[in-house]
């Protein structure tokens, strides 16, 4: 007979759905069993998927409720951490625990994120902008018009490994790697199995050495960049190597997995609503309540997770200490009660601003205004010089529940 716990997790008018499958986004299908998720079972347990049983949490205000709970619904990689993956207790075989300060609860939290936040601050964001313009308009001045190519590639990996090698004082002519280190940083398709475990592993570790070198030259010759200000904190300058990677992961898939996938929406996003595109090319003035639509519509970290710190009771649904919940950001800024006509790209919608695409309460995007300038940025440069992005095929998209993004999306520019 089943336990009464066991039963207050089941309770569910509909049978759980398992919305971490990656076969879901690789299609682009999460969006039927979300829209039902949402209309008949908000919150609902979970007991059987690839990463183990989860509370699936797919409403707006019941993942608000939990975000601003950080006591209560820990965020701590000493608990599984951040994504769906992340076991509870004892680490799994080639389990690489990486504490981030994300992945960690205050006031560990909150030491680690003073020291970076500086870095991102209106002022320094401001003194970006010159620099974020100039390579962007170089980058879009090199691409073919009436040709196709991978948006994706031309344009979207180009931009953002560019910045973050900025901000790292990165090699520049290794940027690339960052990218296949935050592929596989954030690929939570490759924590299911030992073997993929290693793989990954693997793949963080020769990131770490890279950086570990980083750090060494900075020491001696510390700068302005992100290693140099790690360098100069009492909170982060003592860091295990898996702290290190961890947080290097952190800044490596926020800045550049993100702001990519943000980046590609664009094209097709907006290709998808010629007459969105059109009031867009019309009235400039709408770039930045544009870029916050198109992120809000993308959704590119479709979900976070959190540990039940102690039994609770949220909207019916009877949590206990140790569960696993999984809030859905991508479903709840498809959310109806609070996005009227959610699933289309409105470039002037009054409310775009309020999407959980970075986050809500203490663990909002850190980098958040680097992505809103590199997006802007390259709005009003395909604005300036009067270029459209079409988009000539269906996109092919990353097959994994976590980071929400493309592979390729290919193009053809035109002049409007």
């Amino acid at each position: 007979m089943a336990s009464t716990a066991a039963l207050e997790r089941t309770a569910s008018p509909i049978a759980p759905i398992d919305v971490s499958r990656a076969e879901w986004y690789e299609g682009e299908d999460w969006q039927v069993p979300f829209r039902q998720l949402r209309a008949e079972a908000p919150i609902q347990y979970v007991p059987d998927s690839a990463f183990g049983p989860y509370w699936s949490v797919s409403t707006y205000k019941p993942i608000v409720h939990i975000e601003a709970l950080p006591k209560l619904f820990s965020s701590s990689w000493e608990y599984g951490g951040i994504s769906i993956p992340g076991s509870v207790g004892e680490a799994e075989e080639n389990e690489l625990r990486t504490p981030m300060f994300i992945a960690m609860d205050p006031p560990d939290h909150t030491a680690q994120r003073r020291t970076i936040a500086p870095s991102f601050g209106p002022s320094e964001v401001a003194e970006m902008k010159a620099e974020v313009q100039a390579r962007t308009a170089e980058v879009l001045d090199s691409l073919p018009i009436g040709q196709p190519f991978n948006w994706v590639d031309k344009v979207s990996i180009e931009l953002t490994t560019g910045m973050l090698a900025k901000l790292f004082d990165f090699p520049w002519e290794e940027r690339h790697k960052l990218t296949y280190w935050s592929d596989m940083g954030g690929n939570v398709e490759l924590m299911k199995t030992p073997e993929d475990r290693a793989l990954r592993n693997a793949a963080l570790f020769e990131m770490g050495a890279a950086f570990g070198e980083l750090w060494q030259r900075k020491s001696a010759n510390p700068g302005k960049d992100l290693i140099s200000v790690m360098l100069r904190s009492d909170a982060m300058n003592h860091m295990s190597q898996e702290e290190f990677i961890g947080n290097l992961i952190l800044l490596i898939v926020g800045g550049n997995d993100t702001t990519r996938n943000s980046m590609s929406a664009f094209a097709w996003g907006l290709s998808q609503f010629p007459d969105q595109r059109a009031k867009l090319e019309a009235d400039p003035s709408l770039i930045p309540n544009a870029v916050q639509e198109l992120i809000r519509w993308q959704t590119p970290l479709a979900h976070m997770r959190r540990t039940v710190m102690e039994d609770i009771e949220i909207e019916g649904a009877q949590m206990k200490k140790g569960d696993k919940v999984v809030l859905w950001y991508i479903s709840a800024n498809r959310d109806e009660s609070v996005f009227k006509d959610a699933n289309k790209v409105i470039v002037d919608r009054e409310n775009a601003r309020r999407h959980l695409s970075f986050g809500y309460g203490i663990h909002r995007c850190v980098g958040a205004r680097v992505a809103e300038l590199q997006l802007t940025t390259l709005l009003e440069e395909m604005g300036k010089r009067r270029l459209r992005a079409n988009v000539i095929e269906e996109p092919e998209r990353v097959a994994t529940c976590f980071v929400h993004g493309y592979k390729k999306v290919m193009v053809e520019l035109s002049h409007t």
